[in-house]
């Protein structure tokens, strides 16, 4: 078994979120995966993106705000 360090992306709304979290490989099938805790983590940012709790979101992962632009004619 082999970790490595990995960064997954969370999007809600007009938020995105880079998680920190570790990767799992192994031999089988259902490799690479992520432990329970770092999928709760996943879970944990996402809602708190949801209900606009940046605070809370931002004590997980890095924040950020996703603005549309308009190309300039």
């Amino acid at each position: 078994m082999k970790t490595r360090p990995a960064v997954e992306f969370v999007h809600e709304g007009h938020y995105a979120a880079e998680v920190d979290v570790t990767q799992i490989e192994t031999d089988s099938e259902w490799s690479p995966y992520y432990a329970l805790e770092d999928v709760e983590k996943l879970d944990q940012v996402r809602l708190a993106l949801r209900r606009g709790d940046l605070k809370a979101a931002a004590k997980l992962a890095r924040v950020y705000e996703l603005r549309p632009i308009s190309a300039a004619e």
